[in-house]
Formats: C-alpha cells, structure tokens, sequence
C-alpha cells in the first residue's frame, strides 16, 4: 500500500493535536484499547476527555499544553497509509516545524475560525511555500465556536487567500471542521449544509504521492562505500538511498562530479532474496564490475538516463532560525544529499518579513526571516533543482555546531571559476580520463593493498 508523508501545522491552539487525534481514532487507527484508556484515564482525573491527549506521549508536553516535537504517528485510509508529521505551532519550535515540514509531500494548514488568522499562520504558510510544498489545503477549525457560521468562513478565507497570493501562492482548498465535533473530517456534517467541497479525508486521499511519479532518473547519493577483506571478499560495496528512479544489475552508472564510471556487477542487501534491480526509498549496496574511487557524497545516476547538475553556485529560497544573522562571505556548513562542504553567502537578493512580507537592501538575513539568496560552495556538489528532485533540492546550513537554517534550490548557477576551481576543472578532466581507464585504478588498488594490507582489515 501506497504511503503519504503530510505536515499538519498552524498557529499555538489552533487545534493541530485536537485534529490528529480525531483521525485516529475516527479511522480505527488507534491500538486496541487505547481510546477507552485515555478517557478512563481523564474520568479517574475528573478531567474532561479530549482527542489532542491520545498525542500527548510526552510528559513535557502535557505539562505544558504544547506539542515540543515533530511527533509522527500513522493513520490509513481505504487508499493508502499515512505518516503524520505534527509541526510545532510555537514560534520557538519553528526549528522543529522545519525539520518536521522537510519531509512531507503534502500539508494541512490550521486555522482557528474564531481567533483569525495569527502570525504564525502567516509563517508557516510563508514557510510551506519555501520548502516547495506545493499540495497545501487551509483547514477552518473550531467552526462550533462561531455557530459554523458561512459569512466567518468566507471572510476568513478571502483574508488568508489574499495572504498566500502575495506569496505567489493560489489555494483554492479551504475546508470548514470542527476537530472536536468530528465535523467535515471522515464525512460531510450536516452543521455546515452550505459547504460542497471535500472532507479532510477526501483531500488527502487526492494528494499525490512520490510513490505515484513514474519515470523518474536513477538518483543515489554515495553514503559510504564499505570493503570487506575476510575469507577472499574484495567487494567494495557502494551503500546509499535510493531518492528517485530505479536500478538493475548491469546498469552503467556514473559517480558526479567526479565523472567516473562503471557497470553495477552486484546489487546487495542484508538479509533478503537476491535482489536483480532496486526503486526509489530503498536503502541499497552495490558493487561494480571495476572498482573505482569516489568520495561519499556524490550522487549517483544511470548513464542512460539524465545528468544531475553540477556547479557551486546556486539560487536558494532559505529560512534562517540561526541565533547570529546569516552573514555575506561567512563560512558556514552546508548538507545536500549525503554530500557535505563549506559554504559562503554571495548575495542576499531579497529578504521576506513574516509580517510585512518583503524588505529590501539587508545586509544579513536575520532569526525567523525568509530570503531568496545565491550561496557559493567550496567544493563542486551534484545537486538538483527542487521542482525536478525534491530530496535532493533541498539542503540545511549549520553554523558552528548548530543547524541555522534550510531552504530549497530553485536555480543552478554558472559556476564561480577562480584558480583553485581552475585546478579543479583540470582535476576532473584527469579523472575523468583516469575513470575510462578503470585497469589503472584497479591495479593501483591491487599495489596498495598489497603493501599497506593493514588499512584494508
């Protein structure tokens, strides 16, 4: 069965856990038991019962009210499962929000019908547009706290979309709920006769999945090649995830950016059948016909099908969380893929505000802001843009020993050339010339494990 990962995010008390927990137990998806417990629990507390304790595993949380962490939690649907990623509502947490928002490929965006539209809901909705989530809808809820009245649903509709079309953004999903009531969630409500659109359910149901993209390019960041010496084994096995595409015995693949090559010989995996071809999601290990020398990190991709870009420069949305402004020609660290160098802010071209949406001539990106900016890299990197490749056109910054922030790649540009990268190009053309001689690399590794046997055990 077909898996979703969806965000559920909002504002503080807008009722994401309220909703969450609703799902669960309206779907049959919670352990047996469980449901009966927690409304014993609340009865034996003289507490009344609500659906957001079923989510409160966590002793702080319940201590404080609010959701600490990026919980995951599954549900199914009569189509397919789904791992729930709850965001964080408070501003402190949008860290959490971040990490937890990277991974979905669809989100619900909740909005209180009596409080309005908050600013966080203007961030987050300002943040899913970053990360490139493009299947957003605006879930409405507590519309029992304003007699599910049709006038307050629209006018906060219009207000929100308004909001969202200065964002570039166009969503045309808005969904009136009460997560407390149940209303709108599994089926339609009699509370709100005026409303024809489709459940909560219903829209995730017509959310699409990666699953569901087809023919997409072999892609595999490179993320340790291990080597095994005992009992005769000399295969060198190149170990990663697969993000996209598939891949069968025989292939040709190539490593970028180092350009080298060679023809998969082996697909390996621990403790299952012999495998002749692996698909996207699945953490793999191959081996080669030659062996060659790559560097973790690169990303690998099948030479008959297209090339991932490669360049140090690029175009970027980003969200900047670090405690110190993101600053121009600043080191800091950046993590694409499985891939890992330093890199510099070129230039900010614009900064957004999470209120008033857009600042001009910053010379930093500060806590809590948004911008579209080109960062330079040290090294050259495989990337992709996010549109065409989502796991691999996005990336996180860290600053020190902290991740600061994380954005999307929305462009790839020429690289940035001075002598060192001059020397590189000359690197790269040497090994792409050594990689069409694979006997060379070969018989190196026969010398040097010949002679330095110790680092090979």
């Amino acid at each position: 069965m077909q898996r979703l990962n969806i965000v559920i995010t909002g504002h503080v008390d807008h009722g994401k856990s309220t909703l969450i927990g609703r799902l669960l137990a309206d779907t049959d998806s919670l352990p047996q038991g469980k449901l009966e417990s927690v409304k014993k629990m609340c009865e034996n507390n003289a507490r009344p019962f609500e659906y957001a304790f079923l989510l409160d595993a966590l002793a702080d949380e319940q201590k404080q009210g609010i959701t600490i962490d990026s919980a995951r939690v599954f549900f199914q649907s009569k189509k397919r499962e789904y791992i729930i990623i709850d965001a964080p509502g408070h501003i402190e947490f949008l860290k959490n929000m971040i990490s937890g928002a990277s991974r979905a490929e669809a989100a619900l965006l909740l909005i209180d019908a009596k409080e309005g539209v908050a600013e966080n809901s203007k961030r987050h909705g300002m943040l899913l547009s970053l990360l490139g989530i493009k299947q957003v809808a605006i879930v409405v809820n507590k519309m029992d706290l304003v007699n599910f009245s049709e006038i307050a649903f629209t006018k906060l509709k219009v207000e929100y979309s308004e909001y969202l079309a200065t964002l570039g953004i166009k969503s045309d999903i808005f969904i009136p709920i009460s997560a407390r009531e149940g209303v709108n969630l599994i089926e339609h409500s009699s509370s709100t006769p005026w409303y024809k659109g489709p459940t909560v359910l219903e829209i995730l149901d017509s959310f699409k999945s990666v699953e569901e993209k087809e023919n997409d390019d072999f892609r595999m960041p490179l993320q340790d090649v291990y080597k095994f010496t005992r009992d005769n084994d000399d295969r060198r096995i190149y170990a990663g995830t697969v993000t996209s595409g598939e891949l069968n015995v025989g292939d040709e693949v190539v490593f970028y950016p180092s350009l080298k090559r060679s023809k998969v010989a082996s697909i390996e995996s621990f403790n299952t059948e012999v495998k002749t071809s692996v698909k996207e999601s699945e953490a793999i290990g191959f081996t080669l016909q030659t062996q060659i020398y790559v560097r973790n990190g690169d990303v690998v991709a099948r030479a008959d099908q297209s090339a991932p870009k490669v360049s140090n420069r690029f175009e970027a949305n980003l969200f900047w969380l670090g405690s110190k402004p993101l600053e121009l020609d600043k080191p800091y660290k950046i993590k694409i893929g499985s891939a890992q160098s330093t890199i510099y802010l070129e230039e900010i071209k614009r900064v957004i505000d999470g209120d008033t949406l857009d600042r001009a001539d910053e010379p930093s990106v500060g806590r809590h802001e948004a911008a579209c900016v080109i960062f330079r890299v040290h090294d050259l990197l495989a990337m992709e843009l996010f549109a065409e490749n989502q796991k691999l056109g996005r990336f996180v910054i860290v600053d020190e020993y902290d991740i600061a922030g994380g954005g999307i790649i929305t462009e790839v540009l020429e690289q940035y050339t001075t002598r060192r990268t001059k020397s590189l190009h000359v690197s790269d053309i040497l090994v792409d010339k050594a990689s069409t001689s694979a006997e060379f690399e070969e018989e190196l590794f026969a010398l040097l494990r010949k002679h330095f046997p110790h680092q090979f055990n």
